[in-house]
């Protein structure tokens, strides 16, 4: 077996599960805050570019930038939940239902009545990416506080 080094106390050497598990915890971590500044980025493009994205919205739905500027902020509140790892598990599995719901109400009928081919792998795309992102949440509620 390998061994592990304790940086605090180099005299006391650590079994090998418990260096991987620190790497892991690591790896874990740079993975959760990676995916989390995308979201931040998304949240923040809401708002910044809100009346751009008010086309998206279903049309059963009133004010449609208000809606958008919502899901920007769930979208800002659930990345600096996993940044700081405070109540990450429940933001990153509401993160994944606010995916979900986005696929079947927005990407899914945008490609079943797509105009032309261009418009339908537009919409395929981003139901990939959304249930991409929404699985990686999912993941990351799993190990999350």
């Amino acid at each position: 077996m390998g061994r592990c080094y304790n940086l605090r106390n180099p005299e006391k050497v650590l079994p090998y599960s418990h260096q991987r598990y620190t790497m892991n915890n690591f790896v874990y971590r740079f993975g959760s805050i990676l995916y989390a500044l995308v979201i931040g980025f998304f949240g923040a493009n809401h708002f910044l570019k809100g009346s751009q994205m008010t086309g998206g919205v279903p049309s059963y739905l009133p004010s449609p930038i208000v809606w958008v500027y919502v899901v920007g902020g769930a979208l800002i509140l659930a990345a600096i939940a996993i940044i700081i790892n405070v109540q990450s598990k429940l933001a990153s599995y509401l993160l994944a239902l606010l995916l979900i719901i986005f696929v079947v109400t927005i990407h899914l009928p945008h490609f079943l009545h797509a105009a032309d081919p261009k418009a339908a792998s537009e919409a395929m795309i981003s139901i990939l990416k959304d249930t991409g992102l929404a699985a990686a949440a999912i993941m990351i509620a799993a190990h999350g506080k």
